[in-house]
Parts: structure tokens; C-alpha cells; sequence
């Protein structure tokens, strides 16, 4: 095993997005993932732990799968079955399941993996952070485990789930807080961001033209993903979860700014918002890379180029 490759935790709720961003992670050999844990949130986590499965199951996969939080910290589950389904991936038949989960819950496995990591891990997060909120409250002492933590959420101005909230932050805020306020090295992945990676059918086409298995079926879960879009008024499908992977393997498709976090928990009509303060002075308070903008065209060959790795 190269010791340039980048370890990772994947913490995701499958989800379309989170997908590709699975099939790209594990096809980067800059990216070496030590597991996939899984939180409710796109829908419910028995049914993101087995979409997680078949995913891994159909790469062939060696990172475990670990079971996470079913619920938020303090709050009843809200799910996105109008953009995910009811499934949580819905769309083209997914594989069968090979691999179980381990028995483990998510936070003893993310115990396990960073203690035992020979250097500090990444963590991606691409879902509600509840998981990593509570390794954080729990375990303060693995902090110096963790390089980085890269996660899609939030938003500058406006949301995708209320009039000012980002989804992955709004099912969860109490533990985006946690998170934001941990001092960690974060990458956002904001809406302003996501919402510029977008893939059209003309994309989506170039993909399923590769041929290989994994290429049709990520055509296939983009296909339907690229639909909801489009009845909403989108362009194209938002590839939300793969910048959080794509920005360690490829940083200089990004650009961004340093800034401070901060997570509204209590606001009547303002609940999960982000308030994102952007700075232009030296600011050891200023612990968010805020990801602003993207060169579409270059992520979309990359998705394109790595996937052609695949069987």
C-alpha cells in the first residue's frame, strides 16, 4: 500500500450523488478507503446501509461497511424520498448484495479505523453529519486522528430543503455544529458549489457510451437522478457528494476561501442554515475552506476518465 495514497472514512446516506461519489473514491488510487459508514438521512438508515451494500458489493469492494445513527442527535428524521425515491435509489435494478454489514456500529468502527491508521485520516462526509458529530462529542481525543474533515453541505445564501437550509445540514444542525465548532481542518462543499456540478444528458450519454458495467449503472442511477432535476427546473443532475471527493484528488479544478462557520440551531424559519463568513485577513478562527466555484467541463472529464477504470 503507497504511502501517498490519501486514507479515508466515507460517512454517506446512498443517494445518487453519494454513489457516484463512491464509485469515484474507489477508483481513485489516490484514495484509500478504510470504511464506509453509513447515517440516516436520504432515507432511512436500514436502507441506506443496503444501498451502501450493493454498492460495495458490485465494486468488489474491500472497506467494511458499518451501520450508523438512525435518527438525528435530537430531532425526528426528515428523509428525501422526493429526490431519492423510496428506495433511497431508485431508478436502473441494483445488484444483488454480497457483503453484510459488520456488527460494529458506525462509531466503534470509526474508533477502530482512526486508532489504527498509521497516519491521520480524511473524513468525507456527504450526509447528515450525525455520525461525525458524535465521534467528536465522544472520542475529542481522536481529533489529532483526523487530517481533515471534506463534506457537502450547507449553503452562502438560501437552501435546497427550506427557504435558507441545506438538506444534509437541516436533518441534522445540532450536529453540524458540533462538527463546524470542532477546530478541524473542513472543506465545504456548499450549494453555490454543487449546484454548478452539474451533469447534462449529454454527459450522461458519454458516460453509459463506455460500455462497462459500472459505467451503465452509474448512467443508469444519473438517468433517473437527472429526471427529478429536471422536473424542478435544473439543467442538469447536481453531483453534490463527488466534490467533496473530487477536491482531494484534483484541488485545482476549486477555487475557494477561508472562512468560519457557524450553524443556526433554534431559528424558527432559519433552522439549519449556515452562516458562512468569508475572510481576506490571517484569522486562526477561520478553519472552513469554502468551496466557491468549479470548472465544470474538468470535473465531468474526470468523472468520465476515472470511470473508464472501472469494469
Amino acid at each position: 500500500m503507497s504511502s501517498n495514497r490519501i486514507p479515508v472514512i466515507v460517512d454517506c446516506d446512498p443517494g445518487h450523488d453519494d454513489a457516484v461519489a463512491l464509485f469515484f473514491a474507489h477508483a481513485r488510487k489516490e484514495i484509500d478507503i478504510r470504511l464506509v459508514s453509513t447515517v440516516a438521512g436520504n432515507q432511512t438508515v436500514e436502507k441506506t446501509t443496503l444501498n451502501a451494500q450493493r454498492i460495495i458489493s458490485f465494486l468488489k469492494m474491500k472497506a467494511p461497511v458499518a451501520r450508523g445513527a438512525s435518527k438525528p442527535l435530537f430531532r425526528d428524521l426528515i428523509t428525501a424520498e422526493s429526490v431519492h425515491g423510496e428506495s433511497g435509489l431508485d431508478g436502473p435494478v441494483l445488484p444483488d448484495v454480497h457483503i453484510s454489514a459488520v456488527e460494529q456500529p458506525a462509531f466503534s468502527m470509526m474508533v477502530k479505523v482512526l486508532e489504527e491508521s498509521e497516519k491521520p485520516l480524511t473524513i468525507v462526509a456527504t450526509a447528515a453529519l450525525t455520525n461525525v458529530g458524535l465521534l467528536l462529542l465522544l472520542r475529542p481525543d481522536l481529533k489529532s486522528r483526523i487530517e481533515r474533515i471534506s463534506l457537502m453541505g450547507g449553503s452562502l445564501s438560501g437552501g435546497n430543503w427550506s427557504p435558507s437550509a441545506e438538506f444534509n445540514i437541516l436533518v441534522d444542525p445540532e450536529a453540524a455544529h458540533v462538527v463546524f465548532s470542532s477546530g478541524l481542518p473542513i472543506i465545504m462543499s456548499p450549494l453555490e458549489l454543487t449546484h454548478r456540478a452539474l451533469v447534462t444528458t449529454s454527459d450522461i450519454e458519454r458516460i453509459r457510451s463506455i460500455g462497462s458495467r459500472s459505467a451503465l449503472l452509474v448512467a443508469g442511477l444519473l438517468d433517473y437522478f437527472w429526471k427529478v432535476h429536471e422536473r424542478a427546473g435544473f439543467l442538469g443532475a447536481p453531483l453534490h457528494d463527488l466534490c467533496a471527493v473530487a477536491v482531494l484528488t484534483a484541488p485545482e479544478i476549486f477555487q475557494g476561501k477561508r472562512g468560519r462557520v457557524q450553524v443556526e440551531c433554534e431559528g424558527v424559519y432559519s433552522n439549519g442554515t449556515t452562516v458562512v463568513s468569508l475572510v481576506d485577513f490571517p484569522d486562526p478562527d477561520a478553519n472552513v475552506e469554502v468551496l466557491l466555484d468549479l470548472d465544470r467541463e474538468v470535473l465531468v472529464d474526470l468523472l468520465v476518465t476515472t470511470l473508464e477504470t472501472l469494469d
